[in-house]
């Protein structure tokens, strides 16, 4: 799945498919990755009304196997591992020793001792470095498993069906955050009811070189349906609509999980210690004491798009930062994520702007997500 040259991009197994199909590529995170393939618009509302298909090779992927697989990723990482099912995903983080968030996370619960971590991709490298530290005394081991893996995600309301015409999987009996083995198209598969985008969708962990026969047949199952190849691009503003963070946007080492108001997926009452305990415990005093800033929405009233470092202002004043920003297709305007002063957080606070190039441009405060699918 990589390039043998350590100056160029990584380049994933549907790497000359994409070029065959005209994708515009882009170097993210040191791989080589499809941006889009026409028009950026049209694969978001693609995702939004039919279904999107997505190369997500990118993803670091690392295996957590043995008798104390469990206590060591309940060391490791801010959320109650133990609790997952078999077949069960989870959604956690992973925080240094003063609280701040070297990653957010899935993991996976593959078998009675088998984990499968997925990280960001560039916060690979860090995560496993960071969990093969902290599996010191542990009876586990961390395996990493980046080179063993291709990830493609099939998102959108039609997704189910596209996937259903190719795998006797129960796709109905697949609830959200759970994974079962099989095959789609012939290909042995994860099936996982999980993604990116605020849809409904699946990502599909398979072996590299099974990668390509997968995309072509879901791309002919998905023909009627109306799928379309996905790029980064429109991955970014659909879920930034559904107000899910990004690292190194929302998340950082500088923020706890208590800041990003994600304070939630920190589990104080799990069975024993775990790295980043007492800083998060103090971050969440702190929390609920006097907020810190708040992550909120924003949206514009005209028609200048927001990017991530602009200032959020009030009367001249400087309350907060914007994160991340881009058009909306499916509200027809520029929205932003933003840290704000928690004074100036709540749902129609009036006089907010963005500092647009010396301008204060007008924006709404309004409550995340923009957007939520109808179930």
């Amino acid at each position: 799945m990589s390039s043998t040259e350590p100056d160029r991009p990584r380049r994933t197994a549907l790497d000359a498919l994409h070029r065959s199909l005209g994708a515009t590529m882009t170097d993210f995170a040191g791989w080589d990755m499809p941006l889009r393939y026409g028009s950026e618009r049209d694969e978001h509302i693609a995702v939004r009304t039919k279904a999107g298909l997505f190369d997500l090779s990118h993803m670091g992927e690392i295996t957590v196997t043995g008798p104390q697989a469990v206590a060591l990723l309940n060391h490791a990482l801010v959320g109650n591992i133990a609790t997952v099912g078999l077949g069960r995903a989870r959604y956690t983080m992973i925080c240094q020793a003063d609280g701040g968030i070297l990653d957010d996370l899935i993991v996976y619960r593959l078998g009675e001792t088998e984990y499968l971590v997925v990280a960001n991709a560039s916060n690979a490298q860090v995560v496993l470095d960071a969990l093969t530290e902290r599996a010191a005394g542990f009876d586990a081991e961390v395996r990493d498993d980046r080179d063993s893996y291709a990830l493609l995600a099939v998102q959108g309301p039609e997704s189910a069906g596209v996937l259903k015409s190719l795998t006797d999987a129960d796709l109905e009996g697949l609830k959200y955050y759970a994974g079962l083995p099989g095959t789609v198209a012939g290909v042995p598969a994860l099936i996982a009811r999980t993604g990116y985008t605020g849809e409904d969708g699946f990502e599909l962990f398979v072996a590299p070189g099974d990668a390509e026969k997968l995309w072509q047949a879901l791309t002919e199952a998905g023909a009627d349906a109306g799928l379309v190849p996905c790029g980064l691009s429109c991955r970014d503003t659909l879920r930034l609509e559904a107000g899910m963070p990004l690292y190194g946007h929302e998340l950082s080492t500088s923020l706890t999980p208590f800041d990003a108001g994600l304070g939630r997926v920190v589990k104080f009452e799990k069975e024993g210690d775990f790295v980043g305990r007492e800083a998060l415990l103090a971050a969440a005093e702190r929390a609920a004491a006097e907020p810190p800033r708040v992550l909120v929405g924003l949206v514009a009233e005209g028609r200048r798009v927001p990017r991530a470092g602009y200032a959020v202002v009030v009367g001249g004043e400087v309350i907060g930062e914007v994160t991340s920003g881009a058009p909306s297709p499916t509200l027809g305007k520029p929205i932003a994520m933003a840290y704000v002063d928690a004074a100036h957080a709540a749902p129609g606070t009036a006089g907010v702007g963005v500092d647009i190039r010396g301008n204060h441009e007008p924006y709404e405060v309004v409550a995340l997500p923009f957007y939520k699918r109808q179930k």
